[in-house]
Parts: structure tokens; C-alpha cells; sequence
């Protein structure tokens, strides 16, 4: 089963009135485990980005000055996500702008979900937690994800951290165990990566073995237990 989690920024809220995809951040997984594949890219728009807009994901127009425009990039990014479960949180407003890019170069072509299975986190998490705030930043404190490089919006960090919070509200892996490496490496691939891979070998976890007297007083806690309960505890062989 191969899903894509994905994001994207935008010049402005709406698709109606004209804003483009400015950048778009996926990264992959393999039966419910991340794969070490993404795909990130930064889109120029050729129109004005709205200023509130800018505060959300601090891109400017500046910056997009060099950037390919859509139809440069749409093959690469399409082959990327072609025929996958695109997992995104509030999936109308993405695929709406991502459909609105595809259908400037072909006003015929196929929208995205003839081309894709859409699964919406948002109507997910608000199935779950109805009533409630489920925002990205509302998830992550729910599940205990780390947000903490996550100052202004980017695609591919939110499509990572997205990643995570998926699989723990769907109930599988909780944690993709990002290491300070990885978090480097997605950090440079903030400065306009294609199609790489992220380190796949996560740094092992320390064990820490206790000490003679340590396990000594575990079991006298064991005895006190067993004579409380007036039976054996189970873990004790």
C-alpha cells in the first residue's frame, strides 16, 4: 500500500479568485512506514502573493524569483503521486488548487482523484474528536508529536509531521523517530529539493541496565506486592 502525505502553500486562501500553488511538500510511505522517499519543490507563481498568506508561510515573492513555473515541474510531481492514496488534512482546498494547476495546462485532463484515492485527516480527526480544535498544531499536542522546528508553515515539514500524526490517529506506528540528522536533512531540502531520500537507518536507542541494587529493591517491591495481594504478581517468574 503506497501513500503519499502531501501539502502545499499558496499565494492566497482562494482558487476561485486566481492563487497558484507556490510550494509542494510529500513524503511517502510503504505499508503504513515512512520509505525515506519525498518529493519538494517550490512553484513560481507568477502572480502577487497575498499578505496574509505571507504571514503563514513567510515565502515571498523574492525568493520564487528563480523558481520553475507549474508546467515545469507538473510531469515530475504527477509521476511522484500518480495511482497513490494521497493522505492531506483538509484535502479540498489542496486538491482544489492542484486540480486548478493541472487543468491551465490541460482543461480536459483528469482531476486528481480519477488519478488518486483522497483521504481526508481532517474529516478523519473530526470524526474522532467532534467538537474539538483538530488543526495540525491541535493534533500534534493530542498524539504527542513534536512540532517543535515548526515556526512558520512549509509543505514538507508539514506533510512529515502530518505523516506522523496519520498513523497515530489511524491507530499503527506512532512515532517515524526523526533523528537530529534527519531534521538537518529536511531542513536543507527546505531550500528546493527534488525527489531524494532521507536517511532510512534511525540512530539506535540507548539501554540503560539497572544496577545491582536497584534490582534488589525490585524485588523486595515484589514481595510487598505479592503479600498486599495475597498472590503472586504475574510478571514475577
Amino acid at each position: 500500500m503506497r501513500q503519499i502525505v502531501l501539502d502545499t502553500e499558496t499565494t492566497g486562501l482562494e482558487v476561485t479568485q486566481g492563487h497558484r500553488i507556490i510550494e509542494i511538500g510529500c513524503v511517502e510511505l510503504v505499508d503504513r512506514k515512512l520509505t525515506g522517499r519525498h518529493y519538494h519543490q517550490y512553484v513560481q507563481p507568477n502572480r502577487e502573493i497575498d499578505e496574509g498568506a505571507l504571514a503563514v508561510h513567510g515565502i515571498t515573492q523574492g525568493f520564487l524569483a528563480d523558481k520553475p513555473p507549474f508546467e515545469r515541474i507538473a510531469n515530475e510531481f504527477l509521476a511522484f503521486i500518480d495511482g497513490a492514496d494521497l493522505i492531506i488534512h483538509n484535502a479540498p482546498f489542496d486538491v482544489g488548487f492542484i486540480d486548478a494547476e493541472f487543468a491551465r495546462l490541460d482543461p480536459k485532463g483528469p482531476a486528481t482523484h480519477t488519478r488518486c484515492k483522497i483521504i481526508d485527516s481532517l474529516t478523519i480527526a473530526r470524526a474522532k474528536h467532534p467538537g474539538q480544535r483538530n488543526n495540525l498544531d491541535a493534533l500534534c499536542q493530542r498524539y504527542q508529536v513534536s512540532n517543535a522546528s515548526r515556526t512558520l508553515h512549509g509543505a514538507l515539514l508539514d506533510a512529515e509531521i502530518l505523516a506522523e500524526v496519520y498513523l497515530a490517529m489511524t491507530g499503527g506506528q506512532t512515532s517515524l523517530g526523526l533523528t537530529d540528522e534527519d531534521d538537518s536533512n529536511a531542513q536543507g531540502a527546505q531550500q528546493g529539493g527534488r525527489i531524494r531520500r532521507l536517511p532510512a537507518i534511525r540512530t539506535p536507542l540507548k539501554v540503560i541496565r539497572p544496577t545491582d541494587d536497584e534490582l534488589m529493591r525490585h524485588e523486595e517491591k515484589l514481595k510487598e506486592i505479592a503479600q498486599v495481594a495475597g498472590t503472586v504478581a504475574t510478571w514475577d517468574p
